[in-house]
């Protein structure tokens, strides 16, 4: 390898990673409806005057606005990295996968059927309904088995966030205009107005499942390998494959009840970080979580300056500037077998 192809130190990436990170977030909590000056950021963050209504919009609406896009961007990157891991497909990803679909229509139904508006409430929901279509999609796809057909799988990704989107319709069309209220900002990816305790919910589920995830890289890069190799480095397969469906259905089903169904963040920022760092999966996690961190935050950016004095949501913006890059991976891997 030449000097000019060779990976920048681990350090280094990170430093660069949460730099812009760190830029992003400063954007995230000046800019608005109501511009404020970098100044008044950092003395609302280190020198908070509850007289001050400059003060006031950065520490109650931007900063757990931004901690959520945070939060939910990194749990993203994590499952997405995890899954194009696990089953050697570069397509897989939450929303691609049907993870999201299934999140997204056991929150409907915790709405719809029980009244849970609150997300520490429906989370739960969210939880449920990715692991139940995250198991679905894997076995008809029969990732389990070889996990090397792109084609099969993203079939069955397409099947079950088709059939779970539609079941979602029917339930919302047939409720009451509590849950349809809910759905139209959260279906659409919209990080407005969550509040503090769903950034802290988040910010749990991100400990939970980005530990467990960070905990198997050493085994995905074993995996990779293949199944047979796996198991001759000692590895239980089905058991390491349930530990990564748990931490998928972690993360993916609480970025979902907390975000909503956000689409190719999960899928971009693998690619970026292996483009940056290579294949092992102990440096391709942690940069996966930082780049899909930046990638959300900055699409939620873009939303609220591109139509002032309306807002996009951020999960539109997401699809939007994610949905080329898909093009590019479908053409580039040309949906053969890995």
């Amino acid at each position: 390898m030449t000097p000019l192809l060779r990976p920048a130190p681990a350090g280094r990436q990170y430093a660069a990673g949460a730099t812009v990170l760190a830029l992003l977030a400063l954007a995230s909590l000046a800019v608005g409806s109501r511009p404020v000056p970098p100044s008044q950021v950092l003395s609302a963050l280190f020198g908070f005057d509850p007289a001050n209504d400059l003060h006031l919009v950065v520490r109650a609406l931007r900063l757990p606005r931004t901690l959520l896009a945070i939060f939910a961007g990194a749990a993203l990157g994590l499952a997405g990295a995890v899954m194009q891991s696990v089953t050697r497909n570069p397509l897989a990803e939450p929303g691609l996968l049907g993870v999201n679909s299934g999140a997204a229509i056991a929150v409907v139904l915790g709405a719809s059927a029980f009244g849970l508006t609150q997300m520490a409430q429906y989370v739960w929901f969210g939880f449920l309904g990715a692991g139940l279509a995250g198991v679905a999609v894997f076995l008809l796809g029969r990732a389990h088995e070889s996990g090397t057909d792109p084609v099969r799988l993203v079939l069955a990704g397409a099947g079950i966030s088709v059939l779970l989107g539609a079941a979602a319709s029917l339930v919302i069309l047939n409720s009451g205009l509590e849950v349809l209220d809910l759905f139209r900002n959260w279906g659409s990816g919209a990080l407005e107005g969550r509040g503090r305790a769903v950034a802290a919910t988040m910010g749990v589920a991100l400990a939970l499942g980005g530990g467990l995830a960070l905990a198997l890289a050493p085994g995905l890069n074993a995996m990779a390998l293949g199944h047979d190799s796996g198991r001759a480095l000692g590895l239980r397969p089905q058991r390491f494959w349930a530990l990564a469906c748990l931490s998928v259905m972690i993360l993916a089903g609480a970025a979902t009840a907390a975000a909503g169904p956000i689409g190719f963040v999960g899928l971009v920022a693998p690619h970026l970080a292996r483009a940056v760092t290579g294949p092992d999966n102990r440096r391709v996690l942690p940069l996966s979580a930082l780049f899909a961190a930046s990638v959300l935050l900055g699409a939620d950016i873009i939303g609220r300056v591109v139509a002032p004095p309306a807002e996009v949501a951020a999960g539109i913006v997401a699809a939007i500037l994610g949905g080329p890059f898909f093009v590019h991976v479908v053409r580039r891997f040309r949906l053969a077998r890995l």
